[in-house]
């Protein structure tokens, strides 16, 4: 057992950051104070950072990173005094998310020899959050590190990629993805492997599909788009089916957090008894809301986001048969209609529509409005015209 197992199909990036602990524990250098770890979606970057956390502060006197002693099992969960880890449900990192972690990376371990910080999503950081972290990874208290996680390096401020030591990670096997599904989750192998091959390797996907029948169907509509598209009548309810789906996911599930999160300020507050809020905290009550809102339209994205990555999936299976490429489909389980799109199209029209659909990525992640982006994309998904024959 070890902190790393969880962290499939990344050996040499747990072999730099096991050793790192490990000259952190002798103290024979080795160890940086800021790490950067990048890898694309589903590569487990925030998996690689906790693991790298709990090996930092494990107890074991003869292993470091064992997975089985208190420091490791807290630090895995986040849960560890000396581990702070940040996200955001925003889409940007604002300078007061950023403040407290600098004052919490001035204080000395309670615990452990090393106080953690873990910035996930650091690509959102804006220039005057990044700034403002600037100071403290660029000269850290003797014990603290912080580990920032993002997609790629240019997604990072240069100042602060330059003062960090960059670790990338890749996309895992499908195999080893769909043994971790087997041997974490006790998902059935065939499930597993079908779940690990959709979602392309990204781990949390591949859970998702592997547990969640809906998620699965829905899937399969999304895939199933591109073929009932003939006009542009069928364009445009396709495209306000999708974004309304998107919308019910992201509501189901934030609704109950977001009844939670506003209790437990109105018990805070005191006013948790009254029928209506109080004039003196309607404007705390505001803020959380609208935070809420904002984290509702990120999750929106979100799903959108995924339903498109599976269309650039299903698209490359296309123009596999088309080109008789000798490597696996993705879509395996839909083979019968990825040839049918092969017969009916051109390898020009399947790049026509990725490019399409990587275009309303972009659109969908500058917070173009989401009915918009799908609409337009949805016009270049129709089935392309053929000339009659003569």
């Amino acid at each position: 057992m070890s902190v790393w197992d969880d962290v499939v199909g990344q050996e040499p990036a747990v072999a730099v950051l096991a050793r790192a602990a490990l000259a952190a524990r002798r103290g024979t250098g080795g160890m940086t104070h800021a790490w950067l770890l990048t890898g694309p979606p589903g590569s487990g970057r925030s998996n690689a950072a906790r693991a790298f956390a709990a090996a930092l502060v494990c107890e074991d006197g003869s292993e470091v990173g064992c997975g089985r002693c208190p420091g490791c099992r807290t630090g895995l969960a986040g849960s560890h005094g000396d581990v702070t880890v940040f996200s955001t449900e925003h889409m940007q990192i604002r300078r007061e998310d950023v403040e407290p972690l600098i004052a919490t990376a001035q204080r000395r371990p309670s615990v452990a020899r090393w106080r953690v910080i873990v910035v996930e999503d650091a690509d959102r950081l804006n220039p005057t959050s990044g700034n403002v972290l600037l100071k403290t990874v660029e000269e850290p208290p003797p014990q603290t590190v912080w580990v920032l996680c993002a997609p790629g390096v240019d997604d990072v401020l240069p100042t602060l990629r330059s003062r960090s030591r960059h670790v990338p990670l890749r996309v895992p096997p499908a195999d080893a993805v769909a043994e971790l599904l087997v041997r974490r989750d006790g998902v059935d192998p065939v499930m597993a492997a079908f779940a690990a091959r959709a979602a392309q390797s990204h781990v949390g996907l591949a859970r998702r599909l592997a547990r969640d029948e809906g998620a699965r169907i829905r899937r399969r509509e999304v895939l199933r788009l591109p073929q009932r598209l003939r006009g542009v009548g069928d364009a445009v309810v396709a495209a306000g089916e999708l974004v309304e789906v998107a919308a019910e996911e992201a509501g189901a599930s934030t609704s109950e957090r977001d009844a939670a999160e506003k209790a437990a300020l109105l018990r805070a507050l005191g006013a948790d008894g009254s029928a209506t809020v109080p004039p003196a905290v309607r404007g705390q009550v505001r803020q959380l809301e609208e935070d809420q809102k904002r984290r509702a339209r990120r999750h929106q994205t979100d799903v959108l986001d995924r339903a498109l990555v599976d269309l650039l999936g299903l698209l490359r299976d296309v123009l596999v048969v088309q080109l008789g490429a000798p490597v696996d489909l993705v879509n395996s389980d839909m083979t019968a209609d990825v040839r049918a799109m092969a017969e009916q199209s051109t390898p020009e029209d399947v790049l026509r529509r990725a490019d399409a659909v990587q275009l309303a990525r972009e659109r969908l992640a500058q917070n173009v409005a989401p009915l918009l982006a799908v609409e337009a994309l949805a016009l270049q998904l129709r089935s392309p015209r053929r000339p009659s024959a003569r």
